[in-house]
This record gives structure tokens, C-alpha cells and sequence, in this order.
């Protein structure tokens, strides 16, 4: 478990740790609240990670639990105590009140998740865009978000960008796209250019893995959403984020998870393969500028 956990990431450590151990157990949370002379109430908010759970509270509940490890325990005290700390660079006073909750808790996963599962069925998911493309995204909301949130958006998926990059190792990044997002002129010629080069450097350099959702095959059932992994790719230790314009939310449940995975997964296996869609993107970001006679009419 890192030192460097985030907050939010690092209370989901600790609720997981806690939820897998009473379940390996075979105790109901009302026997773990009796058998620690707690409320009911206390053993759900910290299970669904509403409430941090303190050290001394959390030493002997997992003494109780069975969790002996040495090494384990203190991981998991280091990571209940990082889910105490606040300031990250997304904390930072240019972004307060700029980004939602939801969105908030999405950057935190991301910067620890082993794995994300991304499906964009009409734009480039965020994690991805260049601040050309995003701006000419968020532009699109004029009147639902203030210039300053609009300002605020753009940077803070730059930045996104460059986080995810500067890891070692890469997390392990898979975007489903749907082929209509090589045609849409988001922001112009110039800028679709701008974000399908992008994207076909970032292939090659080996960091994201890219399939393409043929225009063949029937309109997908879902909306844009990522799934985030922490430490597996089990979908009880996923976290799924569904963004709808300037509307978006964390679903932390199991058979929605478990949903949208399977429907991605459904999707992926019936794309274009990796290395035929590489080659789209390439060819589509030479195609998206004007051509070189419309360029000249002067």
C-alpha cells in the first residue's frame, strides 16, 4: 500500500480491507457493532466510507476481524491515517468550488488506480483530451458553468494528463472510443487534428491501449464512463464514474459495476482490434485538417 495514497483512495483501502475481512469471517455488521460496543450505525458509514475510522478504533476491530498480519496492519493505519489529510494539488485555491464532488473523488482514484476501463460513445474522454478539444467540450455548457468553472475544467484535465504519465509505472489504461468521435468536429479541423495526434503519439508510446466501437454495430447502451481499478480487477473494488455533460457521479455499487463492465467488456471484445484502430486514429488526424488546396485559395 503507498504512503502517497490519497485520501479518498485510502479510506476505500481501509473500508474494502474491513468489509472483506468481516465477510471472510462470516459476521453481519450488526454482530461486528456488538461485539465492539458500537452503534450499527458507526460500523455502516465507516463500511461505506461516509466516516474515517481512527487508529485506536481501528487496531482492535481488526484484531477482531482476524487481521493478524504485522506488515498489514500497519498499512492499513498508515492509509486510515492519510485518509485524515485534505491538501492535493486539486485542492488548490484556483479550483475550489470549480469541480464537483463526484469529479473530485474521480481525480483521486485515478492518481492510484492500477487499471481504468474508459467508454466515450461522442467524445474523447477526459483523461485524454488536449485543452484545445476540452475547451471546445466544456464551451459547450456556456450559461450552466461560469467562465471561471470552464477555465477551472480545462486545466484540471490537463493536468489529469500529465499526472497519469508522470507514474511509474503506467497505470494500465484502456479507451474504448466509438468510431463517430474520429468524424466529430469538436472545436474545428485544426483541433480534432490536434487531439487524434495526440492520441496516436500516446499508443505509441505505449501508455494507453485503444480500440475503436465501429459505427457498424448497434448505438451502445451506455453514456461515457470510466472504471477504476485500485489494486485489481475485481468489480467489488472498482470504482464506476458516468459523466453527462456538466452532470456527473460516483456509483460505488456492485451490480451497476458489474453492468458496465460486462457491457464493456461486450463491446471491446466486438471492436476493431488495437492495431487496426491505431492506424484509423493516424489516419483520421491527417485527414481532420483542411487540405493543403483549401489552405492556398489566397
Amino acid at each position: 500500500m503507498s504512503s502517497g495514497d490519497t485520501p479518498a483512495v485510502a479510506r476505500r483501502k481501509v473500508r474494502l480491507a474491513i468489509k472483506d475481512a468481516r465477510n471472510a469471517k462470516g459476521d453481519t455488521q450488526t454482530q461486528v457493532a456488538e461485539a465492539m460496543e458500537w452503534s450499527l450505525s458507526k460500523v455502516m458509514r465507516i463500511e461505506s466510507g461516509e466516516v474515517t475510522i481512527s487508529q485506536n478504533d481501528l487496531r482492535p476491530l481488526l484484531s477482531y476481524l482476524g487481521v493478524k498480519d504485522r506488515k498489514v496492519v500497519e498499512e492499513l493505519v498508515q492509509a486510515a491515517k492519510a485518509s485524515k489529510q485534505r491538501r492535493q494539488w486539486w485542492d488548490d485555491k484556483r479550483y475550489q468550488g470549480m469541480l464537483t464532488a463526484a469529479m473530485r473523488q474521480l481525480i483521486s482514484f485515478e492518481a492510484e488506480a492500477s487499471r481504468v476501463l474508459s467508454f466515450a460513445p461522442a467524445a474523447i474522454p477526459g483523461w485524454l483530451q488536449t485543452e484545445a478539444y476540452a475547451l471546445a467540450i466544456t464551451q459547450q455548457y456556456v450559461g450552466e458553468l461560469t467562465a471561471q468553472e470552464i477555465d477551472a475544467r480545462v486545466a484540471i484535465r490537463a493536468e489529469r494528463r500529465k499526472m497519469i504519465r508522470r507514474r511509474s509505472p503506467w497505470p494500465k489504461l484502456f479507451a474504448l472510443l466509438d468510431e463517430s468521435v474520429l468524424l466529430r468536429q469538436v472545436g474545428g479541423p485544426d483541433v480534432l487534428r490536434e487531439q487524434l495526434a495526440a492520441i496516436s503519439a500516446a499508443i505509441d508510446e505505449g501508455w494507453v491501449s485503444v480500440r475503436l466501437h465501429p459505427l457498424a454495430s448497434p448505438y451502445p447502451a451506455f453514456g461515457l464512463f470510466d472504471l477504476l481499478y485500485l489494486s485489481d480487477a475485481e468489480n467489488g473494488h472498482a470504482v464506476l464514474y458516468r459523466e453527462s455533460g456538466p452532470v456527473d457521479e460516483i456509483v460505488d455499487d456492485a451490480v451497476r459495476i458489474t453492468r458496465h463492465r460486462e457491457g464493456w467488456d461486450r463491446m471491446w471484445a466486438g471492436s476493431i482490434n488495437e492495431e487496426d484502430s491505431a492506424r484509423m486514429i493516424a489516419a483520421a488526424a491527417g485527414a481532420a485538417s483542411p487540405s493543403a488546396d483549401e489552405g492556398s485559395s489566397d
